[in-house]
């Protein structure tokens, strides 16, 4: 008879710690099914109502000034640029660069800390002119 030999684990998430890399890429993912589904149904939403004319855009406009309106563009906003700048990550590294940890892990951040203030400073200046 045979001796089996231990066959090799495949990389799962049980093998592999969480790291900013890791998550950079999982909301990657997420941040592009997000502005498929989400932004594309607003995006759709905004044309038709604009090509309708002044009352159907006055009720897209009633309801994206509501609070949950407003979540939900300040949300697909997040996820445009974090999946903006995840993917010039990607880019970068798609050259061979940044695969050494610190750099990895750096641009990683930089990622998730870039969409949030640009974001924040995208939506700070907007509610600040609407007011």
């Amino acid at each position: 008879m045979a001796e089996q030999r231990a066959r090799p684990l495949s990389p799962h998430l049980g093998i592999w710690r969480w790291g900013p890399g890791m998550a950079a890429s999982i909301f990657h993912r997420i941040s592009g099914g997000a502005l498929t589904v989400a932004g594309l149904a607003v995006l759709t939403w905004w044309l038709l109502a604009l090509a309708k004319g002044a009352d159907a855009y006055g009720d897209f406009a009633a309801i994206a000034q509501t609070w949950v309106g407003v979540v939900v563009l300040i949300g697909l906003t997040w996820a445009f640029f974090q999946h903006l700048f995840s993917g010039i990550r990607h880019l970068v590294m798609d050259t061979g660069q940044n695969f050494d940890l610190k750099p990895n892990k750096a641009s990683a951040v930089s990622t998730f800390v870039g969409s949030v203030v640009v974001t924040a400073a995208i939506w700070f200046y907007l509610l600040g002119v609407a007011k």
